[in-house]
């Protein structure tokens, strides 16, 4: 075309034929060529837009033809695994669904966990899937109700809810009350202004009846859910990694449920009577965390088969790490001591042998789930505008600290031990706390930098 000086319409479409071809030969390269072949074999119109023809192959060679106004045709043929690639088997991974089964049999006050917490990854493959079909589904913008037509009020956090926050509170509320087998008999929400009974999210009366019951476990254990159903929504619009958080506890001895199906005491406690905890993350890949108090296990999403395969057993945090997450662009507003261990951390120039780097994405999960990887500490401080911080203790805090304890790690309020604190009644389900997460020695020194530094109480 430069030589020529000019660019003609024939020369324009050999040019995408060619890079369309090399683009083709580079995904059945990367995946299962029958896969790839399968996904064309269900067109209308074996041509698309590029006026490329796909056909099935009878044998392992796929060809590949361009169709163009003239005679002249381009024909390449692209070598799959029978001869230049050879394509790896999958290894032989245990699914969640086995993972649980065992789990809860070794554990057995944890039996009804099995069913609840499939229940809730189940929810989060739907998240997953409207979270990637977010911009081609028109699924942003404010969320509307859907018999008035008018724009959905503000939650309690002040935010105007989002068209992804209602469907994906609505895919975790559906999961924990209604498919938990009578187990969780109530659930509170970011999105929520209160809790709720199950029976009342599954359309039955507060307290459940016969067509509902509330059975809770063989062992007469009942349980009440929390979530942050997609924790930095924010970060969809930019394609940014996002995330759900939830945990369970056990509802204490000698608390009645009440006339809405629930008591505020159910909720209000503190996260040491957690008995499970997970997030999922949705990014490059999407895996899904758990602590059932026993450790702490990663399962990745398989796109093939979706199935969650244990990819991460026993995750453990390093003991100390070089990665710090906060939003520096609050750091006036942080307290003395905060300000003083990240400038004492930037000064170190390096921590356990690897430079200090600053990571943060904007989302709890992805930041935390990065220095649970890699070790290091994540930070959200009171600021002077946000006394209590802007992180949820009981559906935010508490379960990501205790993913992190149970993985070898700590989490602090900076001057104590997230899971020891007990929500105010006053403040209810949506009380507020600074949050420190990562490797002891990390959060061990943060606390020391609030304790010589800080305050008298």
């Amino acid at each position: 075309c430069r030589s020529a000086k000019m660019i003609t319409r024939q020369s324009i479409i050999t040019l995408l034929s060619a890079t369309a071809t090399a683009l083709l030969s580079i995904e059945i390269e990367a995946f299962s060529p029958s896969l790839v072949i399968n996904r064309y074999e269900h067109q209308h119109d074996s041509t698309n837009a590029f006026g490329f023809g796909y056909q099935s192959p009878a044998s392992s060679t796929v060809t590949t033809r361009r169709h163009t106004p003239t005679s002249t045709s381009i024909s390449t043929s692209i070598i799959t695994s029978t001869s230049l690639f050879a394509f790896k088997k999958k290894p032989n991974m245990r699914t969640l669904q086995r993972f649980l089964e065992v789990e809860c049999w070794k554990l057995p006050h944890l039996k009804s966990m099995d069913r609840t917490l499939n229940a809730a990854a189940d929810a989060c493959k739907q998240i997953n899937r409207i979270v990637q079909r977010a911009a081609t589904d028109d699924l942003y913008g404010a969320a509307v109700d859907s018999t008035t037509g008018e724009q959905l009020e503000e939650n309690v956090q002040g935010e105007v809810q989002q068209q992804l926050d209602v469907l994906c509170n609505t895919y975790m509320l559906r999961a924990f009350c209604g498919g938990s087998d009578g187990a969780v008999i109530a659930v509170a929400s970011e999105e929520e202004d209160e809790p709720r009974s199950s029976a009342s999210v599954m359309g039955y009366d507060a307290v459940g009846d016969a067509d509902f019951p509330i059975l809770g476990d063989k062992h007469g254990a009942q349980y009440v859910a929390v979530f942050d159903p997609i924790d930095g929504s924010k970060n969809i619009d930019s394609s940014l990694p996002v995330g759900t958080i939830f945990g369970i506890y056990k509802v204490p001895e000698g608390i009645q449920r009440g006339e809405k199906g629930y008591s505020m005491d159910m909720f209000l406690q503190r996260g040491t009577n957690m008995v499970a905890a997970g997030y999922c993350l949705y990014s490059a890949t999407t895996v899904l965390v758990l602590t059932m108090g026993n450790g702490v296990h990663g399962f990745t999403l398989d796109p093939d088969s979706n199935t969650f395969l244990q990819t991460h057993p026993n995750m453990c945090i390093p003991n100390v790490g070089h990665i710090y997450s906060f939003n520096e662009a609050y750091f006036r507003g942080y307290s003395e001591p905060v300000q003083k261990f990240l400038n004492n951390m930037k000064a170190a120039g390096t921590m356990n042998g690897k430079p200090i780097s600053a990571r943060h994405v904007g989302a709890m999960v992805a930041d935390v789930h990065n220095v649970l990887i890699n070790g290091g500490i994540y930070g959200y401080p009171a600021t002077a505008d946000n006394k209590e911080g802007k992180l949820r203790l009981l559906y935010e805090s508490a379960p990501m600290a205790m993913i992190m304890e149970q993985a070898g790690g700590a989490g602090s309020t900076g001057v104590g031990r997230i899971l020891d604190v007990l929500p105010e009644k006053e403040k209810g389900i949506h009380v507020r706390v600074p949050t420190f997460l990562g490797s002891p020695e990390n959060v061990f020194e943060l606390d020391q930098f609030h304790r010589f530094y800080g305050e008298e109480e």
